[in-house]
């Protein structure tokens, strides 16, 4: 996603309905196929911009800071998306549609290594890194070949 994208998929998915930061993570990610999943770190501080810039507000609902969009916030919103040629996240799935499956394989990947790190002895440790460089090795060769 491009920089200034978390704006505008903010808005336009709490034009959907209100949400926690959590929750809005979360459906940015849905909505992509896991091709995006933006950060905490981008995603409170422009919530709390939206809010302070009155397009947004917040409320407490069972212990966590719940944000819906204001009239100005719709209008905004709208604007914004029409002018992008759509949603954020339509703009990810005209893009890499498979980047979120290669992605999902990677933390299972992981998942798998830390097993064998947590559980295996030396032998089969040693063995998961010989497999783990040549999956990094062929990954490269790929890249050198496109």
């Amino acid at each position: 996603m491009r920089r200034g994208d978390i704006r505008t998929a903010l808005l336009a998915v709490l034009s959907e309905g209100p949400g926690h930061g959590y929750e809005v993570i979360q459906t940015l990610e849905a909505k992509t196929g896991g091709a995006w999943r933006p950060s905490p770190g981008s995603v409170y501080p422009t919530l709390q911009l939206l809010e302070d810039e009155g397009l947004v507000r917040s409320t407490e609902r069972d212990g966590k800071r719940v944000y819906e969009i204001t009239d100005a916030g719709r209008e905004e919103a709208t604007s914004r998306t029409e002018a992008a040629g759509g949603a954020p996240w339509e703009q990810a799935a005209r893009g890499n549609r498979r980047f979120g499956e290669l992605r999902e394989n990677v933390t299972q990947l992981h998942a798998a290594a830390r097993n064998v790190a947590t559980t295996g002895n030396a032998e089969l440790v040693e063995k998961a890194v010989g497999i783990v460089k040549e999956a990094r090795r062929q990954l490269y060769q790929l890249l050198a070949e496109s």
